[in-house]
């Protein structure tokens, strides 16, 4: 087939058996509960893909029985609008073992936009690491002055190309003060417009329930694809569990055979990330 865009893999086990990877140029909402799973999804995807490069036999075991034909990204784009990279990797580093630091440390190119997200708030500029203007530390950074919006539009399209975006997070930008959601909301549709001749794939990270639901939803119609991550009981089980769900995304869910249009139940460990583990009809 002709003009069909490339796929590549998420690195996830079993999701790309399933789907045969997200096309390149998508957006993809990672939503969900605090703690569900929506950060450990990317962080996994990112550590995964890029044992492409560094330990190819290692890749191939996170793989799975996923045959391809896959296309790989360069490197990884972490945007983070309130953390330093030092504060990310040391997550990674915490919750995961050693080699996913190790290889996301060799690939990773970290946007901070704290300078542009604290700026004109209550937050002492010592506290986000924000050069004083006074001192003459710094001259400002792209988009600096007119917001974290442009910021962030600046900086991905100066670092995004043929790389794995990841945008953390959405939640920042919506509860931040002086960020109008329609701006926001015009900012993710170029960005879909713009990210397919990048042949990148982002991933945007929201909290469930922060924005109201007219806004959610006017997100999840922004975006090509949308994970939704929750915790679930059920009442044979003691404890809590970890799901997945494929809400949206067409070129997806048109290969997922029909009996796993379902919940994926996810475990998270520090030996393999973000695994699939069965699935839930619902």
């Amino acid at each position: 087939m002709t003009g069909v865009p490339a796929r590549v893999p998420t690195g996830v086990p079993d999701f790309d058996y399933l789907t045969g990877g997200v096309p390149t140029g998508s957006v993809v909402l990672l939503w969900g509960e605090a703690g569900a799973g929506h950060q450990e999804f990317a962080l996994t995807s990112a550590a995964h893909l890029m044992l492409h490069y560094d330990f190819p036999r290692l890749h191939e075991f996170y793989l799975g029985s996923a045959k391809g034909p896959f296309v790989y990204p360069e490197g990884v784009v972490y945007v983070s609008t309130s953390r330093s990279k030092e504060q990310v990797l040391d997550e990674v580093r915490g919750s995961f073992e050693a080699t996913y630091g190790d290889v996301l440390g060799r690939h990773l190119t970290f946007l901070d936009l704290s300078r542009e997200y604290f700026q004109d708030t209550v937050v002492p500029s010592a506290w986000a690491a924000v050069p004083s203007p006074l001192l003459g530390a710094r001259s400002p950074t792209v988009g600096a002055d007119q917001g974290p919006l442009r910021a962030l539009a600046d900086g991905i399209d100066a670092a995004a190309g043929r790389r794995l975006v990841i945008i953390d997070s959405l939640t920042d930008l919506l509860v931040r003060r002086g960020v109008e959601a329609t701006d926001l909301l015009t900012l993710l549709k170029g960005l879909r417009r713009r990210a397919k001749e990048w042949n990148s794939i982002v991933y945007l990270i929201l909290s469930e329930g922060v924005a109201p639901a007219p806004v959610e939803q006017a997100v999840i119609d922004s975006v090509d694809g949308v994970l939704h991550f929750s915790w679930t009981t059920s009442p044979s089980h003691s404890h809590r569990q970890r799901t997945m769900l494929i809400e949206k995304f067409m070129p997806v869910l048109s290969r997922v055979p029909a009996e796993y249009h379902g919940r994926f139940v996810i475990r998270i460990g520090s030996a393999n990330g973000l695994v699939t583990t069965q699935y839930e009809r619902i």
